[in-house]
């Protein structure tokens, strides 16, 4: 092999292996930073056979459970629970909470998944009309709404067989 054709392969070998470890660079911070949305019912029975593990980051989207919401009178933390149409999630959270966060009111929380049934949150946004609702929220909602239903049909036909 010639000099001429050793130093083209040697950058063609170096650009090759510079855009590898660029897209793996790049495929880590993306990694990183993805936040799945979950309702609290697919937090509690899984999504498309994934069930959030601890210490998952994900963004939680629900209603406000009315009576729920206890504030720390030494701190900032305020600890609420979520509700969809299933159980519900319990939202740790220390900060200033938003003006328009109040009590059957639909919020979304951005955190770390704690334990099976906490999430901490970094982040709360107050939506502003409880009456809109995003369409792809409304669709996971809906769909989580058939899958509840099935299994307490399929529940039902178990418990009437002999």
């Amino acid at each position: 092999m010639n000099p001429r054709r050793k130093k083209r392969l040697f950058v063609v070998t170096s650009i090759v292996a510079a855009v590898a470890i660029a897209l793996s660079l790049v495929m880590y911070a993306l990694n990183q930073n993805m936040n799945l949305f979950y309702t609290p019912s697919q937090i509690i029975y899984g999504r498309d056979g994934h069930v959030p593990q601890v210490g998952e980051r994900l963004r939680i989207g629900g209603m406000v459970i009315i009576g729920s919401v206890h504030r720390d009178p030494n701190s900032l933390k305020v600890t609420f629970q979520l509700h969809d149409i299933g159980p519900s999630v319990t939202v740790e959270y220390e900060g200033i909470l938003p003006d328009l966060f109040r009590e059957g009111q639909g919020i979304v929380a951005q955190g770390v998944l704690t334990s099976r049934d906490t999430v901490k949150a970094i982040e709360v946004l107050a939506k502003h009309d409880e009456n809109y609702m995003p369409p792809d929220v409304q669709e996971v909602m809906k769909n989580n709404h058939a899958f509840i239903q099935a299994q307490k049909n399929a529940a039902r036909t178990m418990a009437v067989q002999p």
